[in-house]
């Protein structure tokens, strides 16, 4: 009798052992689905990105706004320099800044009379 008690119960723990393995496979399958999803997601995500920024690109070659970006671009790094600004306007560190707006709007009276002024200074202080 003990016999067939001992068989139950080791039936029942092999089953039990045999279920549990089951549903821990189950669940490593499962894990390996999501993963593969999850890496050909992100790899049509990344051609689709890809291919959109590209067609960006192409559309504003198209219109134009890449050269005007690339003006912008060439216009702010031609920002003066304050000691060429200084020697521009004929000014020195110790100037007051009533003497600077002076001859800033001095400078600027030439330029409504005659045209631009910077480059005729700049070529006659160098």
């Amino acid at each position: 009798m003990w016999y067939s008690m001992s068989f139950a119960c080791s039936y029942i723990l092999k089953k039990m052992l045999f279920d549990s393995l089951l549903i821990f496979y189950s669940f490593v399958q499962a894990a390996r689905i999501l993963a593969n999803l999850i890496v050909i997601g992100t790899g049509i995500l990344g051609r689709a990105v890809f291919q959109a920024y590209r067609q960006a690109l192409a559309n504003a070659s198209k219109s134009g706004v890449a050269q005007e970006t690339v003006q912008n671009i060439r216009r702010a790094s031609k920002i003066m320099a304050e000691p060429e600004a200084r020697q521009i306007l004929g000014v020195t560190e110790h100037s007051s800044w009533a003497e600077i707006l002076k001859k800033y709007d001095n400078l600027f009276e030439q330029n409504a009379k005659n045209g631009s002024f910077l480059p005729s200074v700049k070529g006659s202080s160098s």
